[in-house]
């Protein structure tokens, strides 16, 4: 096996883009929602803190549910500031983060990064719908990725008759009917 390495790449990360964010509160507890571009929290809470810590003063905590992000670092870094960043099955809605700043505590809900940007955009405008109808909106986004997930990877329903030994001449094993 042969090992190239590229030394005119450069070290440095590329600029970070802009959170997509609207910041309109909604009945039942939201401050705004958040349509990250990927589940990686080392990449996407510093935009998002950069952003919010102009508006609603420096970010020092997010807290998140695991069931939605695979990895979850104790403290992300930008802008020159560490954010402690914590996770909770029970108190943590799966679609909402908790953002924690100094004498407040604001919540949004976290648009999954796979949506569509027509669906995204209907969701951040809101049209009437309240905040445990966005949850649900974006709880079938997730539920419909899982499953477009599990499909291409190879995935499938249950098989249609119980798998048969190799070198089987057809028939079930004794006492089992097909």
């Amino acid at each position: 096996m042969t090992v190239i390495i590229d030394r005119t790449a450069s070290s440095r990360r590329a600029p970070s883009l802009p959170a997509r964010l609207c910041l309109t509160p909604a009945p039942g507890g939201l401050d705004g929602m958040w349509w990250p571009r990927s589940r990686a929290l080392t990449r996407e809470l510093p935009a998002l803190t950069a952003a919010l810590g102009d508006l609603w003063g420096r970010i020092t905590g997010v807290t998140v549910n695991p069931d939605h992000w695979p990895v979850i670092p104790s403290w992300v870094s930008g802008a020159g500031r560490t954010v402690h960043v914590g996770w909770s099955t029970e108190e943590q809605d799966p679609h909402r983060l908790t953002l924690f700043s100094t004498g407040s505590r604001r919540n949004m809900l976290v648009i999954p990064p796979e949506t569509s940007a027509d669906a995204a955009a209907r969701l951040m405008a809101g049209d009437g719908i309240d905040a445990p109808g966005r949850e649900e909106a974006a709880d079938r986004i997730d539920a419909r990725s899982r499953e477009e997930a599990w499909e291409t990877d190879g995935g499938a329903g249950p098989p249609s008759s119980p798998p048969r030994p190799i070198g089987s001449t057809g028939r079930s094993p004794a006492g089992q009917r097909r």
